[in-house]
């Protein structure tokens, strides 16, 4: 069973968790109703709707308000450190957390405690922290765009405020970026990199990219690369191991574009329900490979 750990960007919105269900354009989760937009609700609804195409299962969610002050970040990394061990998962995906370091010093051994212990996949704040940590390579997949590569690639950056303009200047040049992010320690044992050409990387070597198809209207659209971190994070779910998960995330997220149609003025919310027909179109598509890449 998956899970996806977030935040919703509403103050006084309360620290809750449970099973997440999609009903037009809002999320359900307890008696919370949560309007689809960016973020972690975008992350959630991409993987409900790909596991219902797929008769998947569930998706699990730990929710807190959080405007980008850390209060309710911060109430979730002690919920989760004093009660993850009440919980079994297979997948867990961090999403938009405020980057805590000392609780998620205190967080990651609860987790890599859990037997069996899940497969451990980490966007945006979550990513920064574990990155700061200097505990980057316990993670099994980061999921950066090709800004966030450079902090991870800046192997003396303590924050990405302080990512040298220098290594942020090279973000054309991805595989370099890569290279140093792997030789510095600063990368999970996968990654997926998000940008006008996707990345596929395993153990600092590039297995796979992804470019087509291609909607300059995409860029626009705020939530993408949140609908894309659902995916994987459901594709991980259905039995698929990190790199095939990737590799058909990405291309699931372009098709998506290609079936929506989407202008500047789209919502991700128009993206993502076209999620279900995407995924058909490329599983019927793809043959899977045997990369045989060791999680």
């Amino acid at each position: 069973m998956p899970a996806i750990i977030g935040t919703v960007p509403d103050q006084n919105f309360p620290l809750v968790h449970g099973f997440v269900k999609l009903s037009g354009n809002n999320l359900l989760i307890g008696n919370h109703m949560i309007p689809v937009n960016r973020g972690t609700p975008a992350s959630l609804a991409a993987a409900i709707k790909a596991s219902k195409a797929l008769g998947g299962p569930e998706i699990y969610a730990f929710l807190t308000g959080d405007i980008g002050r850390g209060n309710g970040s911060r109430n979730l990394y002690e919920f989760l450190t004093n009660h993850i061990q009440e919980f079994s998962f297979d997948i867990i995906t961090f999403h938009y957390l405020h980057p805590i370091l000392h609780w998620h010093n205190r967080l990651l051994p609860a987790f890599e405690s859990m037997k069996p212990r899940p497969l451990l996949i980490a966007d945006a704040g979550f990513m920064y922290v574990a990155k700061m940590s200097g505990q980057a390579f316990r993670y099994d997949v980061f999921t950066p765009d090709i800004g966030e590569l450079a902090f991870l690639a800046d192997e003396m950056a303590p924050h990405p405020f302080y990512t040298r303009g220098f290594i942020m200047h090279q973000e054309a040049n991805a595989p370099e970026l890569i290279n140093r992010a792997y030789t510095g320690k600063n990368s999970a044992k996968a990654l997926l990199v998000k940008g006008a050409k996707d990345y596929i990387v395993s153990k600092n070597k590039i297995i796979a990219t992804v470019d087509n198809p291609s909607f300059e209207a995409m860029e626009a659209i705020g939530g993408t690369g949140d609908s894309l971190t659902g995916l994987l994070t459901l594709l991980c779910a259905m039995g698929y191991d990190t790199v095939n998960a990737a590799i058909l995330a990405a291309q699931t997220n372009r098709w998506t574009g290609y079936f929506a149609n989407p202008n500047p003025a789209s919502q991700i919310i128009e993206l993502i329900e076209e999620i279900p027909r995407a995924l058909l179109h490329v599983l019927n598509n793809y043959q899977t490979e045997k990369t045989n890449v060791r999680n």
